[in-house]
């Protein structure tokens, strides 16, 4: 079945204007995406992408860890990696005998159904800052709230078992949703790629699923609709923009003012009313526009080194955006090879940076104007981004020693 033609549901359309503001371009050709064609997916039904290697990476992170060649590979760095990633573990295999990843293909199922009793919301603004708020105690490092936008709700959910598309299964008349960043370890993250660094990534994961279970319960509590969703139902990226949380880069990644490119993105949909937050613009297009450093330090070239386009490479990319698309086919080859995920785009991106020290938000005030071309040469210069090996990770976490980077 080709799902780019089998959508479960007919195409909707956005505001222009917000669509402006947050940097969104869509096209006449513009469908929503269906889940089936994500590259994880396609790994189990495609046989141009599924093969031996695939299945091995997938394995690894279920098998007791085994070292491999190679810094940052060790046992030891894959039983990091795989105990990090146990708790989003716990979610996602507890519905798989149904054919549900929960956090992955389908929404984290609640085990309390919204209070009969519905707190009454006078004031959204100070609704929103209440639930931004919460969201921070229940772990998340940053939080914005964009309205609903039927445009990047999946298509249709794929089931794990049959890998047939099925409903999304989000509930009707959800009208915002919370956005909520949770930052990487800048230490972990320089040495990308390696199973160190994959322990930053399912770190993330884990503590998602910790705040999203939270924060939609409370949300329930109050007698409104709450729906916890990680890589699952909606794609995240576009709602990181219209909530203001940071501006696309050519890695295909967001950039926030907080963490750079650091940072994975995870949602609650919902009907409590809230006030929304507007796009914001950091000057990361203009800087990207003249920047390569991503495109030239991918291994197998899977980044664009021209200008944004509707280009699509295979079907694991959107249809109908103009924007900068890898060639994902590529990038999770590599993955496969490696046995962990990789993030090399992240790691020598400039905008990768401790922005709690005055350095580095100096650097972003600059390059926000018209110095860009200046601090990507001084990046060459400095050796900024460089690779950095994981065993001085493990001495400086036994001695206690703060991980960041420059």
């Amino acid at each position: 079945m080709d799902t780019d033609s089998n959508a479960l549901r007919e195409t909707p359309t956005g505001s222009v204007d917000t669509d402006v503001a947050a940097g969104i371009r869509t096209t006449e050709r513009f469908r929503c995406f269906p889940q089936r064609d994500d590259m994880f997916n396609r790994a189990f039904w495609d046989d141009t992408i599924r093969g031996p290697e695939t299945m091995e990476f997938f394995d690894s992170y279920r098998v007791g860890p085994v070292s491999r060649r190679g810094d940052g590979f060790t046992q030891k760095d894959f039983a990091l990696r795989n105990a990090a990633w146990a708790l989003s573990d716990e979610f996602s295999s507890r519905g798989q005998h149904e054919g549900i990843r929960e956090g992955f293909n389908a929404l984290l199922q609640p085990t309390v159904e919204p209070a009969t009793t519905q707190v009454e919301v006078d004031d959204p603004d100070a609704m929103a800052a209440e639930i931004k708020r919460i969201a921070k105690l229940f772990g998340a490092g940053i939080v914005g709230i964009a309205p609903y936008d039927p445009r990047w709700t999946y298509a249709g959910r794929v089931d794990s078992k049959t890998f047939e598309a099925r409903e999304t299964g989000l509930p009707d008349g959800m009208t915002s949703v919370v956005v909520l960043g949770h930052e990487m370890d800048i230490g972990m993250v320089a040495t990308y790629p390696s199973a160190i660094a994959g322990a930053a990534t399912g770190n993330t994961y884990s503590e998602e699923a910790s705040t999203l279970i939270r924060l939609s319960q409370y949300i329930r509590n109050l007698g409104w609709q709450a729906a916890g969703s990680m890589n699952d139902t909606a794609l995240v990226i576009p709602y990181a923009l219209q909530a203001g949380l940071g501006e696309y880069a050519r890695n295909q990644l967001v950039i926030t003012p907080e963490f750079g490119p650091r940072v994975r993105f995870s949602k609650v949909f919902t009907d409590l009313p809230l006030a929304h937050d507007g796009p914001r613009m950091l000057g990361v297009r203009a800087f990207c526009e003249v920047c390569t450093r991503c495109t030239d330090a991918c291994p197998v070239k899977a980044l664009p080194s021209g200008p944004p386009t509707e280009e699509r490479p295979n079907r694991s990319a959107l249809r109908g955006v103009v924007k900068w698309t890898s060639n994902a086919e590529k990038c999770f080859g590599f993955w496969a090879v490696l046995r962990s995920d990789c993030a090399i785009c992240l790691r020598v991106c400039p905008w990768n940076r401790d922005f709690s020290q005055w350095p580095n938000r100096l650097w972003r005030w600059l390059a926000a104007r018209g110095a860009r071309r200046w601090l990507i040469r001084l990046e060459g210069v400095t050796g900024r981004g460089q690779r950095r090996r994981s065993k001085p990770w493990w001495l400086r976490s036994q001695a206690g020693e703060p991980q960041s980077t420059r």
